[in-house]
This record gives C-alpha cells, sequence and structure tokens, in this order.
C-alpha cells in the first residue's frame, strides 16, 4: 500500500535494512518509467508503468509473475490486499486484479481524470478522483466496487486518503476529516492555498505538506498544533506525505532531507542531496531511505542524518523507494527495478 499502511506513514515499524554497503541483487526492466508506482507484499513486488501496464516480479529474484495492460499512466503505487490488487489505472478508473494473474475482477469510473493511490481497510476501497477543477473522495465495496458514498471537494485534491481509526484525511484546498462509514464531515481545517496533499496520521496527528509549509493538525479537530517552511522550498502539487516514526517527522524539500521532532516541528538535521530528491522518504528504525534525481539511493542515519551508504543505479531519477525484508526496491523514472540488499 502507499507508504505502506492506511495511515500512510512511511515507517515501516518492525522492518530493517541494510545499514553499511549495499549490493545489487537484481535488476529488471519494465515497460515504461515506474513513477511512484512501487509496492511491494507477500514476497511480490507490484509495479505500474508510465505506458499503462501493471506488472508483478519475484522478491526472490524480479522473475515477472505476471503482467497486464490496463489503460492509461499509472503514477500511483497499488494496494494490494489479501489476494486483490487494487491500482488507480489511468483516466480515473480504479481497478481491482487478482494478485496470482492480474485477471481483472472490477473496475470502476470516478468519471474524472485521475484516480491517486487507493486506500483499502475492512472492505471498503478509499479513492480520490481528480478533474474538471473539483475533487471527488470514493469508498467502494473491495468485493466489487459497488460505489457506498462519496464526498465532494472544493478543489483538484490529487492525493491519496489516509484512513485511521474509522476517519478518512485528505487534502485539497482544505484539509478534511471525513467518517469512513457513511461518508460525513467531521472537521475542516482551511489552508488558503491551491494545492492538494496525501496525509500521514500518527499518534492523533495529521501531518501533511501543502503550499510552502508542512503541517500538522489535531486528528480529533483539526486546529494547528504547528507548520515548517523548508528552506528549500518544493512547491509540488499532489506532493506525497511525510514519513513519521519514532516521534520523528522526516520531510522532503527540493535538495534536502529534514528530521523535525513530532510534537513541536523542530529540526533536529538536515541533509543535503546533490542531485536533488526524487522520491520520498522511507524510514525504519534503523535508516532513511531516498532516491535522487540523478539516480542514486541514499541511506541516511535516524538520529543525525549522516550518510551510511550510497548507491548509484546508472539510471535515472529514483523516483519509488520501498524497503520490506532487508532489501531496498528502488524504482525509477526509466523503468528499472532495482533490489539492493547488505553486502
Amino acid at each position: 500500500m502507499f507508504r505502506y499502511n492506511p495511515a500512510r506513514t512511511g515507517g515501516p515499524r518492525g522492518v530493517t535494512g541494510p545499514t553499511d554497503s549495499v549490493t545489487e541483487q537484481w535488476v529488471v526492466q519494465t515497460q515504461g518509467g515506474i513513477g511512484y508506482s512501487l509496492a511491494v507484499f507477500d514476497n511480490t513486488v507490484y509495479a505500474g508503468s508510465n505506458d499503462g501496464v501493471v506488472s508483478a516480479f519475484a522478491t526472490s529474484d524480479g522473475t515477472e509473475r505476471w503482467s497486464v495492460e490496463v489503460d492509461e499512466q499509472i503514477g500511483w503505487p497499488p494496494a494490494v490486499v489479501d489476494d486483490t490488487v487494487y491500482v488507480g489505472c489511468g483516466d480515473g478508473t480504479i481497478c481491482a486484479l487478482a494478485a496470482s494473474d492480474g485477471t481483472e475482477h472490477w473496475r470502476f469510473e470516478t468519471g474524472k481524470q485521475v484516480a491517486p493511490a487507493p486506500a483499502v481497510v475492512d472492505g471498503t476501497v478509499y479513492v480520490g478522483g481528480v478533474g474538471d477543477g473539483e475533487g471527488q473522495l470514493y469508498a467502494l465495496d473491495a468485493t466489487d466496487g459497488t460505489e457506498r458514498w462519496s464526498f465532494e471537494m472544493e478543489f483538484n485534491a490529487y492525493a491519496s486518503p489516509a484512513v485511521v481509526d474509522g476517519t478518512v484525511y485528505i487534502g485539497g484546498n482544505s484539509a478534511y476529516a471525513i467518517d469512513a462509514v457513511d461518508g460525513t464531515e467531521q472537521w475542516t481545517h482551511e489552508l488558503n492555498y491551491a494545492d492538494s496533499a496525501t496525509p500521514a496520521v500518527a499518534d492523533g496527528t495529521v501531518y501533511l505538506k501543502h503550499g510552502k509549509r508542512d503541517w500538522a493538525l489535531n486528528a480529533a479537530d483539526g486546529t494547528e498544533q504547528w507548520s515548517f517552511e523548508p528552506e528549500d522550498l518544493m512547491e509540488t502539487v499532489g506532493m506525497g506525505p511525510p514519513a513519521v516514526l519514532n516521534e520523528t517527522v522526516y520531510i522532503r524539500g527540493s535538495d534536502t532531507v529534514y528530521a523535525l521532532t513530532a510534537d513541536e516541528g523542530t529540526k533536529q538535521w538536515s541533509f543535503g542531496v546533490a542531485d536533488d530528491v526524487g522520491s520520498l522518504p522511507a524510514v525504519t528504525t534503523d535508516a532513511v531511505y531516498l532516491g535522487g534525481n540523478g539516480g542514486t539511493v541514499y541511506a541516511l542515519a535516524p538520529s543525525d542524518g549522516t550518510e551510511r551508504w550510497r548507491f548509484e543505479t546508472a539510471s535515472s531519477w529514483v523516483s519509488s523507494v520501498v524497503v520490506v525484508h532487508g532489501t531496498v526496491y528502488a524504482g525509477t523514472a526509466d523503468g528499472a527495478i532495482h533490489a539492493l540488499t547488505a553486502e
């Protein structure tokens, strides 16, 4: 699932990754760029490509298990739950595919232009639809794709919902908290900026990047707890959420990664990336992993941001980094997937 879980925290608990030098176990080349659409579940790597293909590869050696064509560019990671892969199939469509062979179970047309990464919780698929100057959030039955409810937002919410404790959180030109059962609005926090944001929710706080700042809002009522403006601004609409682990929030700027205290937003450290930051950070208790626009994968110490290792992929922009079972999977904009493990 995008950012590891429905809370979108980007910090998989109990997972370790390589902290010293790494070696490349395998590399495969897909038919198109990966973008942010890399996910790993149950010994399988799932990837969507810019040319509308969803593929599944074995984590052991990169062997392709199956590959299916859908409609258009797939820019967001799938959510894999039990034996089903839920993925935005382009042109505002959400598809449910069999994890075993990619057979399509159902599809839902949002009527919009884009369907970002879905969240799947307790038999319900939550996904946004974007287009025509407005955003829509949908709750669908995971078994057949029928619509349970929808919630209209004022702005093109090019963002993925986070779902925690019966509440769906998403950012458009405002941050919204919505009842997961019936779609009623619980609170709205006006941010007064034409942007959208995927939130990360941890320990009663909603963290999101919106406009020029990163925000922390109280999950119960939406009141602001703090905000932080990076020194190197990244004003990218639809940018993903920060990573949150062990009372620390990790955010990205244009060419710098920052570690902030979760309670007050105070900067603990920062690390400048030579080739600009390409991926969202993935954080374990051992390291902070991220990709650069020049094809480099970095591992940093979570305590002070010192570099532990770097790996040159000989590819273009490293757009997606996922850490599972001691392996770093890095997807690139030219369609390569690299599996890196400790030497």
